[in-house]
This record gives structure tokens, sequence and C-alpha cells, in this order.
């Protein structure tokens, strides 16, 4: 494989975001989200090897695959990456050895709050950790844990969601922690001006995942791609919860066969819970192991009725295929013509 010539960032996009380049060892601050079937180890080295920085999707894939993909991935790229784990998978805890056995630069956990043991072991490993903050609390308490950054994700953003948009995280946790670690946001971003505009608030980078989706060498079947393409923002929705019951975490997805046979599935599990025919650990298996499966049959597969089209309400701004490379010039290009912009209104400082 021939890597190619990494892209570069202006100097006033250097300088605003010196903090998150030292800390993932890239040029460009800007992280390609972990997406289920989607970032595998191909996608995930071009991004680190276009000098941006990729993340290879866990999920709950076998351990010996997963080991693979690692390997892969390490073999097609010598620059930093990180591999995303979801703390509430069956195969975490192996997920989570694997990891510290190759000693990765960079190791994010996601899903839940990872135990302090666990964030400890890590870091033993050698590798940086990168925790999710949906409030100041857990953001307090991953930081406590030992994390080293963290990553603010708004309910904006694709697949599994919190409940808080970018907006007010930005506001509840990157003003009051930005000081203590480096903070990267997640949420609804697709336009390099964003991203310019995060890094004047305090932010040392940005993490896309929508955006990417639509790149030409991302594996996403193209009947997936094209609906990305054609949707609007107001089209990726979030699922309800209808019991309390039956805690499922919401998914952001296009409307499709597959949300709605969500609502059946849940109402479904929700019957069999009261009849005593399943526990509450069993009837959330039973919705991830939906997710998992849909999402395949949606990104891999290319069924784009009956399986899941997870994406952010970044969708809306998605409007064609272009190169990796493309894109991330595009972002670099229009964060510094914001930033720029900035630098105008401001007074003369002499």
């Amino acid at each position: 494989m021939t890597n190619p010539e990494p892209l570069t960032l202006t100097p006033r996009l250097a300088r605003i975001f010196a903090r998150g380049r030292a800390f993932l060892g890239t040029e460009i601050p800007i992280m390609c989200g972990a997406m289920t079937w989607i970032s595998e180890a191909n996608l995930v080295a071009l991004m680190s090897n276009l000098g941006a920085f990729g993340s290879l999707a866990a999920g709950n894939m076998p351990p010996d695959l997963f080991a693979a993909e690692v390997r892969k991935t390490k073999e097609l790229t010598a620059q930093p990456f990180a591999a995303n784990l979801i703390t509430i998978a069956p195969n975490y805890r192996a997920h989570l050895d694997i990891l510290c056995s190759a000693w990765l630069s960079h190791i994010v956990f996601a899903g839940s709050i990872p135990r302090r043991s666990e964030v400890e072991q890590a870091k033993r490993s050698g590798a940086k950790v990168l925790c999710f903050a949906s409030n100041p609390s857990i953001a307090r308490r991953m930081v406590d844990y030992g994390a080293d950054a963290l990553i603010l994700e708004g309910s904006e953003a694709g697949g599994h969601i919190g409940h808080v948009s970018t907006a007010v995280l930005l506001q509840d946790v990157l003003f009051e922690f930005a000081d203590e670690v480096p903070i990267f946001v997640a949420g609804g971003i697709a336009h390099g001006g964003m991203i310019g505009h995060l890094g004047l608030m305090g932010a040392a980078g940005a993490q896309l995942g929508t955006r990417f989706v639509v790149a030409e060498e991302c594996k996403a079947h193209p009947r997936f791609k094209d609906v990305f393409i054609k949707a609007r923002a107001r089209e990726a929705v979030a699922t309800p919860q209808y019991s309390s019951k039956l805690p499922v975490v919401a998914v952001r997805a296009l409307q499709n066969a597959a949300m709605e046979e969500f609502g059946h599935l849940q109402l479904r599990l929700l019957r069999q819970l009261e009849a005593g025919e399943i526990n509450r650990q069993e009837a959330q298996y039973a919705v991830e192991h939906y997710w998992v499966g849909s999402l395949r049959e949606g990104a891999v597969a290319g069924d784009v009725e009956r399986g899941s089209l997870m994406a952010g309400q970044s969708v809306g701004l998605v409007n064609k295929i272009q190169p990796l490379r493309e894109i991330l010039k595009d972002l670099i290009d229009a964060a510094d013509h914001a930033v720029a912009r900035v630098e105008r209104l401001l007074p003369d400082r002499g």
C-alpha cells in the first residue's frame, strides 16, 4: 500500500488546534467516529495516513476477528489511531485485553461509563484514554478516573445518542472542563466552519461520522450512501422509549421500516417482560442485537428499507460522494475561512 501525501493545516488553524494535534499525534485534529460495519481497517488507516485520526469500531465483533482487524489497521498505517470499545457489549472485556496487548496509542470507551480499573488498565498499556461525557457529573467522574481527554457527543449525532444537544453540552461541559483536559466535540458536525468555531471556543478538535460515510473509499453500500445524499436533516429521527421497564438508548437514524420494526420489537419485549418470559438484561441484549444486525443489512447489504440507516442530523449537509482526501481538504478550507472571518471582525491589535 502506498501511503498518500498527508494534508496540512494553515498556520492559524495549527495554532488554534495545537493541543488537539499534540494529543492525537496528528496534523489534523479531526476524528472519524467509530461506526459499526463502516469504520473498518481500510477507512481508519486512510484517515490517519491523510493526517487526520481514524477510530476502529469494535462493536461486538468476535474477539479473534477484532484482533485481526487491529493487526490489519496497524499494517496499513504507522500513524496513530484509536479503537472504540462498547462497554455494554458482551465481548467488551476481551476487546479491552486485545487492545492493551496490541499497545494501541489511543483507546476510546463508549456505550456506558467504564470502571476506574478499566481506564487504569488501558493507561497501563501506554494508551491515551478518551471517554464520552454527556453531562458535567460524568465528565468529572471520567477525569477523576484518569481519562486523558473527553468526547462530547450531542443528540444530533447518528447511532446511539444521549439526550442533550451539542449546543448545551458546549456550555455545560466544554466551557467548564477545557482547561483540565482536551475536549473533542461531536454531533451534528459536517461543515468545516463549525470546526473552526469550535476551536475558537476551546475545543481540541472535532469528531465526525455521517460526513465520512459518503467518502468514495468508505465500504458502505452504494444504496446506503445514496440515501444519505438525498436525505434532509429532519428525516434523521430518534427512537422513543416506550417504558422505563425496558430502558433503551435512543438511536438516531433515517425513518424506514427498520425504525418502525424497532417500535414493534420494544412492545413484544415488554409483553415478554411482564409475562416473566425474559429478564431485563435479556431484553436489552435483544435490542442491541437487533441494531447490530439491522445496521449490517443497511450499511453492508444495501437493504435501505429493512436495514437500519443510522445517520446524524448533519445528513442534511451531505450532498455528494467525494474522495476522503477531498472531504478533509474541504473541511480544512472552510475552517480556515471561518477563523479568518472572525479575525477580520476583531479590533486591530496593532
